[in-house]
């Protein structure tokens, strides 16, 4: 009798710890629904981002990625973000998937224009820009390397031919 009392109190505290992990992780993560407006952005690629992914303005996080979608018509990538109240960005926002650094995720750079109408709920983001890949960086520096060493390794301009300037 004496140890089932201990393992029923045993199994109750940890439970309480557990909640309390959860309770704690829940309320230092941005996981849980957000006050804001919804807005979209239409992409030709978003390899990284994912849903969850922050929305920044100047480094700042003012939203977060809630979904995607498949314009069927176009194949472009349509993505949906929360945007928090009070933060009121203008028509000519422009939207550009960043990274963070070589190992961390994707997040989406708003990039506030000028004009003096804001985007309102449900409007779409006009401007946007996507990131080339890893693969495409490097092919293209491999690309570049090896033209250079076809010219001679030098970036100056290829010499005459026959010893002539072609001046005349």
């Amino acid at each position: 009798m004496q140890r089932n009392i201990l393992e029923t109190v045993m199994g109750a505290v940890v439970l309480l710890v557990a909640a309390g992990f959860l309770f704690f992780f829940q309320r230092t993560t941005d996981i849980g629904p957000t006050a804001g407006y919804e807005i979209l952005a239409r992409f030709n690629k978003i390899d990284g981002l994912e849903s969850g992914s922050p929305v920044r303005v100047s480094g700042v996080k003012v939203g977060q990625v809630t979904g995607f979608d498949l314009d069927k018509a176009t194949y472009q990538a349509v993505v949906r973000m929360n945007i928090h109240n009070g933060v009121m960005l203008p028509k000519d926002t422009a939207a550009v998937v960043a990274s963070s650094g070589l190992l961390d995720g994707k997040f989406l750079s708003l990039e506030p224009g000028a004009d003096e109408d804001m985007l309102l709920p449900g409007d779409s983001i006009d401007y946007t820009q996507s990131t080339p890949s890893l693969e495409q960086l490097l092919g293209q520096v491999i690309f570049s390397m090896s033209k250079d060493k076809n010219n001679g390794g030098s970036s100056a301009a290829p010499a005459p031919l026959n010893g002539k300037d072609g001046g005349g």
